[in-house]
């Protein structure tokens, strides 16, 4: 359960001869309290004793043999009380509580008459009496119950009590204003409403409380169990409201200055879809009085803000990242679209080496984007990033059949600029390699393989392509460039450009202008060996052709496959016009298959991570770019991989966190290290800055299992990573 300072009424000591107060949230003026009845709350000895066994088993680790607390909050007392007691919660919600978010790593296993065994449980340790009646285990039922203030649990209480009110905290969601599209293209300095905070991706707060004077005075204000599993998430924050996505589509909407719940969602999940492996999003997107999320059975959901309730759901398709919200229109990019990966093995044939007739077992499928009304989400537009029979592009695939073609997934959301009306969405490579690794020859058919690895600017109305451009034709590492699209207004060729500016996997930046696309200029951060050279005029990038796979031969090429850089995200200053992206300094060898073995890529090779050759055994670093002058302002690097992605603050700081679990705050001018702290998971969702009540504070999700958090181990073998899945929020802030 929650972590951290109970707000002032929960701590006021109560000099009344029952010890405790009672009431519900809504009514009546603390001053002139309304007596409150309680409906009396039935279980029976059996329960208790039923609820001991599994308190036993599966609590007592966390939670205390006494339930008075260890690791986690205790279950007993006046911080349980505070929390539970006093008619603000109904035992509904703490059944809830339970059956969505306990035990960690286990969240759903509990039935609910196992549930209702440890209510009654913490009910009789609470000072409560069994009256014979058993405890309901059906919510509804539950729902309108309430649990009356016990005080410090020295003696039982009459159910029946008739007492004044407990005073509540008021409910921030109940009172949460609409998110306009102005609000999401100029937020508030204290509010995180989209992804990178902002729509043009920036990924910066200009809240300047903590600084890099006084960053050393951070420490943890609350931190918050979240459903067990990889997460990825990144929170959204708004009128002091945090909203967090975690394993198996829960949302947990939390007051965001305590970590108290305000409700939770959890999606049930159907059977077919339960053993599928589970999809880490990246983000939710905020737009009106509704919370949008995509889920692992491929359905976009409206939620109602205020109480987590279901608007409507749409079927989409298969989603990493979330969605973008602009004008009503809730826009989703897809990975592998109405197709699903193949389950085909390389054929143990003697001619499985020749690239051609290597099957591959992540082929199949293309990346669409599509735009669905805000509404009622119903689909007004759909664009395949692979281009379909009649559409353009179709000629650059190598002449091979439509069904046969993959890729261009989009793995993150996109970025809108409200003057040009355009959306910036990246895409990634193809999984089908082989067929395209040289060309045919065919007179006006290309190998290039549109529309992998490209920005694509699209109107968000209509979905209508108003330009594209492909940063790396015919990719055959897996080196994607599906990541962030900044949107910046640099200096090029004497005036100031409105730019897009994003990095692929090989940590190259590339800089183009957002109103036609045009190429303007690249940054390469030294971690590569595929690209020997970039036209200046065009940026077409000239490979290395001794490191293009196939015909049985080994290569080392750098970086490694989850790339230098990947889908955590950097942070833009714009007042320094500094670039911070995390990276990791790393290669992979490309080795042929055995015959009968099976092969990421249909060229028909396996990769393994190693070090780069002139390692120094620091493989994460942030890297700072300006992008002005267009050279690397500081480098600062460490010896476990970077996990987590980027925050640049106002107070001159920049935020990150690796896989050794440490989240560290950075100077933003030189790269000095000021501040880290040990979290108890490794950090893996991107950092952001809220405030509250004028209070600054710094978040960061936390939750091993991500394919990038776990892609550099063999590195690192002594960095040791947690072997039981677990997620957390952890937010801080400076001492008081």
């Amino acid at each position: 359960m929650t972590t951290g300072r109970r707000p002032p009424f929960a701590r006021i000591v109560l000099a009344t001869a029952i010890g405790a107060l009672a009431a519900s949230y809504a009514s009546a003026d603390i001053g002139q309290p309304a007596a409150v009845m309680f409906k009396p709350i039935s279980f029976n000895d059996a329960q208790v004793r039923h609820g001991r066994e599994l308190y036993d088993a599966r609590c007592a680790a966390c939670h205390g043999a006494d339930l008075s607390g260890t690791a986690s909050r205790p279950l007993k007392g006046r911080t349980f009380m505070g929390r539970w007691g006093g008619g603000g919660s109904s035992l509904g919600a703490l059944f809830k509580y339970i059956r969505d978010t306990m035990p960690p790593g286990g969240a759903g296993s509990l039935s609910p008459d196992e549930i209702s065994a440890l209510m009654a449980l913490v009910l009789s340790e609470n000072g409560l009496k069994p009256s014979g009646e058993v405890l309901s285990s059906d919510y509804r039922t539950l729902q309108t119950l309430r649990l009356p203030y016990t005080g410090d649990t020295s003696g039982g209480l009459s159910l029946t009590a008739t007492l004044p009110p407990w005073p509540q905290a008021p409910n921030p969601a109940a009172t949460l204003s609409p998110v306009t599209d102005a609000m999401l293209q100029a937020p508030a300095d204290g509010d995180w409403l989209s992804w990178r905070r902002t729509l043009d991706g920036h990924g910066f707060s200009p809240l300047a409380e903590v600084d890099r004077t006084n960053v050393r005075g951070l420490r943890l204000a609350w931190s918050f169990n979240l459903a067990a599993g990889p997460n990825a998430a990144t929170p959204l924050v708004h009128d002091g409201v945090i909203f967090v996505y975690s394993n198996r589509d829960q949302v947990d909407a939390l007051n965001a200055a305590t970590g108290d719940v305000l409700w939770t969602y959890k999606r049930a999940l159907p059977a077919a879809s339960s053993g599928l492996p589970m999809r880490v999003k990246r983000n939710m997107a905020l737009y009106g009085e509704r919370l949008y999320l995509a889920t692992g059975d491929n359905q976009m959901v409206a939620l109602d803000v205020k109480t987590g309730e279901v608007a409507w759901e749409s079927a989409t398709g298969p989603a990493s990242g979330g969605p973008l919200v602009v004008n009503g229109t809730v826009i989703e990019g897809l990975f592998r679209g109405e197709r699903m990966p193949q389950q085909a093995s390389v054929s143990s044939e003697p001619a499985a080496h020749d690239p051609a007739k290597v099957k591959c077992v992540t082929c199949g499928g293309y990346g669409r984007i599509l735009g669905l009304s805000a509404t009622d989400g119903k689909p007004s537009w759909s664009f395949n990033a692979v281009p379909q029979a009649g559409e353009p592009g179709t000629q650059s695939w190598n002449d091979i059949p439509f069904e046969q073609r993959s890729g261009a997934s989009v793995w993150t959301t996109g970025y809108y600029d409200p003057t040009l009306d355009l959306v910036f969405i990246g895409t990634g490579n193809t999984y089908n390699t082989a067929p395209l690794a040289k060309p045919i020859g065919k007179r006006g058919t290309t190998n290039d393989a549109l529309y992998t690895d490209t920005t694509l600017a699209l109107k968000p109305e209509t979905g209508k392509l108003a330009w594209y451009y492909q940063h790396q034709t015919n990719d055959q590492w897996d080196l994607d460039w599906a990541y962030e699209r900044m949107i910046i207004d640099l200096p090029a060729k004497g005036k100031t450009t409105r730019t897009v500016v994003t990095a692929g996997k090989m940590a190259i930046i590339d800089a183009l202008n957002a109103a036609t696309g045009k190429y303007l200029f690249s940054l390469d951060a030294g971690l590569q060996n595929v690209v020997t050279a970039i036209d200046p005029v065009t940026g077409r990038k000239t490979v290395n052709a001794a490191l293009v796979p196939g015909e049985g031969k080994t290569a080392t090429v750098c970086p490694a496959q989850n790339g230098a850089k990947n889908w955590i995200p950097g942070s833009y200053d714009p007042h320094s016009t500094t670039l911070f992206l995390p990276l990791n300094a790393a290669c992979m060898v490309m080795e042929p298959v055995d015959p009968g073995e099976m092969s990421p890529l249909s060229s028909g090779v396996r990769w393994s991570v190693a070090p780069r050759p002139d390692s120094d055994g620091r493989y994460g670093r942030v890297q700072a770019f300006d992008l002005v002058t267009r050279k690397t302002r500081w480098i600062a690097t460490q010896r476990a991989p970077m996990t987590s992605g980027v925050l640049a603050t106002a107070g001159g700081l920049v935020f990150a966190g690796g896989l050794d679990r440490v989240f560290s705050a950075y100077d933003s001018q030189d790269g000095k290290l000021l501040w880290s702290m040990k979290l108890g998971d490794v950090p893996t969702g991107a950092p952001i800055s809220f405030a509250v009540d004028g209070r600054q504070y710094i978040a960061v999700v936390a939750g091993y299992g991500t394919m990038l958090s776990g892609g550099y181990l063999p590195l690192v073998p002594e960095i040791a990573v947690p072997t039981t899945p677990s997620s957390s929020i952890y937010v801080f802030e400076l001492t008081r």
